[in-house]
């Protein structure tokens, strides 16, 4: 990867895959890199050791594996990358060298910050403490008469711009300190402030001192984000791979903070919303999120535990993971068909008669759900539990996800009325009569007399429904275990190392009917999206033992925990 070391894009791999040593750096005692960078900027990262960030990534085997994996080819690939490669070009254009590795690791200091003030033009400045003597020996110094002097704040810098696409590349060394910026007004701004300038400062802004005040000690990378200015941009939009952009609209401001240890990485975040919400959470719903998290069996693959989930995002739990997941029309792709136009196939007379101007005709299933809908509506639903697994058949061959739901009240079920109401909608579009669908009386739980694998345990305030025995009685047998999570709006949790081989044969067999459809002789075929793309990233990542979110909220304060902990 010669030309994609983009300082922003390194630091964030080297923080969030690479695993080596680790080594924190110790309290200086100096100013805070941040007042020295100009007002105005979008994103602004700090690392406590950059060069020691970056020495993990090069050195771990992470790093490797990803560079020979599908997901790095589709990287390469993609849109994101070229634009990072023009940036990269336009970068040894103006600078008169690439902007490779080698360079990157000769500019890496310990205490380091990169403060980014365009995403379309990348423009930025970054600034190192490094020492005067490793600094004369870069390769900024060392073609330092390619460059054009200049003067501010009393300490000298050299700028040099590219005619044909106007891009500049400054750079100066003051004292103990290396600055590189992509504009000379940058880094004439941040030695003007060294030199104990009045200007504005990015700290003089209120959504930096409002997510930072927020924030707790600073971890080994911390970013801060100006989401008031990052989300409406039409590149963060077109790149930003969750494509959650409709969420972000409700906070102004970010600030996250990474934290690593030999066997753990732990992110602590904090949103700032826009608004502060109308009426505060009741305690009573976070508390019964909290307490539900004790039922997930230790073999489950992932779990979700949501508080004051509504009678409508219950309903569609239960349908879609355990009553009718074959159901209903696919959602709507938003993807281009593809088309091979060498296959030999020709259209027929009856072809002229089916419309092209318009979606075909979606002839759902008609189901029953009015009374297990209005059990619901007059429930006072206190949060859900989703738990997953998945297992081999005997054979080894296929791989079954087995699901459970749980649902927490406020008062306790009617057991009667629950088993009617399921009853009923599984019989409305399996059967129109009782065969299968009666239910008998096991160990802990009720389970149905037919094929369709449905299992049911009323226990006071608590619902749970599963289409497995083994999941069930697991979970059923957690019940005297007290839960050792704190009150939280959601609870997630993923057992990856559980869950790698089983995603690999699964996406396998789902992906194989296309590799044969689009396997064209002298056509490069593009990597599946499961069983090679996310299959091989998965494999990179085969470190990662379990990760864990939890949600919390504060007022106008949305606090995010992520953790992931190392299994090797």
């Amino acid at each position: 990867m010669k030309r994609i070391a983009i300082f922003l894009i390194i630091a964030a791999l080297g923080a969030g895959i690479g695993r080596g040593a680790y080594s924190a750096a110790n309290s200086t005692g100096q100013a805070p890199l941040s007042t020295y960078v100009p007002a105005g900027p979008l994103l602004y990262l700090e690392a406590k050791d950059f060069s020691a960030l970056l020495a993990n990534w090069n050195s771990s085997p992470q790093k490797k594996q990803w560079h020979e994996s599908a997901n790095f080819e589709v990287f390469f690939r993609s849109r994101l990358f070229l634009r990072l490669k023009g940036a990269g070009s336009q970068f040894s254009a103006a600078a008169g060298f690439p902007p490779d590795m080698n360079f990157l690791s000769q500019i890496a200091g310990t205490r380091s910050a990169l403060a980014l003030y365009d995403i379309g033009n990348l423009q930025f400045l970054y600034i190192t403490y490094l020492p005067s003597a490793k600094s004369v020996q870069t390769t900024l110094w060392q073609t330092r008469a390619k460059f054009e002097p200049r003067s501010a704040g009393g300490v000298n810098f050299y700028l040099r711009r590219d005619p044909e696409s106007q891009k500049e590349v400054a750079f100066a060394v003051s004292g103990d300190y290396l600055l590189l910026a992509t504009r000379e007004d940058l880094l004439a701004g941040a030695l003007q402030l060294m030199s104990g300038s009045l200007n504005r400062t990015v700290e003089s802004e209120p959504w930096w001192t409002q997510s930072v005040a927020s924030a707790g000690e600073a971890g080994d990378l911390r970013m801060v984000l100006d989401l008031a200015k990052i989300v409406p941009s039409p590149y963060f939009r077109t790149y930003w791979v969750q494509q959650n952009i409709t969420d972000l609209t409700q906070y102004s401001a970010e600030v996250s903070d990474l934290f690593r240890s030999n066997k753990q990485y732990r992110e602590e975040r904090v949103l700032i919303r826009k608004a502060a919400p109308s009426a505060a959470a009741a305690a009573d719903g976070l508390e019964a999120a909290a307490d539900l998290v004790r039922l997930v069996p230790e073999s489950a693959g992932i779990y979700e535990a949501k508080a004051y989930a509504s009678a409508d995002s219950c309903f569609d739990l239960l349908e879609t993971k355990l009553l009718a997941p074959h159901l209903g029309p696919a959602p709507p792709s938003q993807i281009a068909p593809q088309v091979q136009l060498t296959s030999g196939e020709m259209g027929a007379g009856s072809d002229l008669e089916t419309r092209i101007d318009q979606s075909p005709a979606q002839h759902p299933i008609p189901q029953n759900t009015s009374a297990l809908k209005k059990l619901l509506d007059k429930t006072q639903l206190l949060a859900s539990l989703q738990v997953q697994s998945t297992e081999r058949d005997k054979a080894g061959v296929f791989v079954r996800i087995n699901s459970a739901t749980v649902l927490s009240a406020a008062a306790d079920w009617n057991e009667a009325s629950v088993q009617s109401v399921l009853a009923d909608f599984v019989r409305s579009g399996l059967t129109a009569s009782q065969f299968g669908v009666a239910w008998q009386q096991k160990s802990g739980y009720q389970e149905f007399d037919g094929l369709w694998p449905l299992v049911v345990s009323v226990h006071g305030k608590y619902l749970l429904v599963s289409d497995d025995p083994n999941l069930m009685t697991a979970m059923l047998s957690n019940f005297n275990r007290k839960s050792d999570a704190q009150p939280a709006a959601f609870i997630a949790g993923f057992n990856h190392s559980a869950e790698r081989a089983n995603f690999a044969r699964f996406s396998g067999v789902v992906d194989r009917p296309n590799l044969a459809q689009f396997n064209v002789p002298g056509m490069q075929q593009q990597p599946q999206f499961f069983s090679e793309n996310m299959a091989s990233l998965s494999s990179t990542l085969a470190a990662v033992g379990t990760a864990r979110i939890t949600v919390r909220t504060d007022g106008a304060k949305v606090l995010q925990t992520v953790t992931y902990e190392w299994s090797q």
